[in-house]
């Protein structure tokens, strides 16, 4: 028998690769929602977010002068 087919089922008969698949189809992971949130405005995710700070800086004090 293939070792890659002993390894399919978990000792509870789970069968790991159905897991993965369904868990790929369920939809954003846990860090892709953190991402979009920091994108979008989302409260306390500025660790995740791609917004340059001194970029924002520099507009605004061009604004103000």
């Amino acid at each position: 028998m293939n070792h890659e087919k002993e390894a399919q089922f978990t000792s509870a008969g789970t069968n790991i690769n159905e897991v993965k698949q369904k868990n790929a189809d369920a939809g954003l992971s846990y860090n892709e929602v953190k991402a979009l949130l920091a994108r979008s405005g989302g409260h306390g995710t500025s660790i995740y977010s791609d917004t340059n700070t001194e970029e924002v800086k520099q507009d605004i004090h061009k604004h103000q002068q």
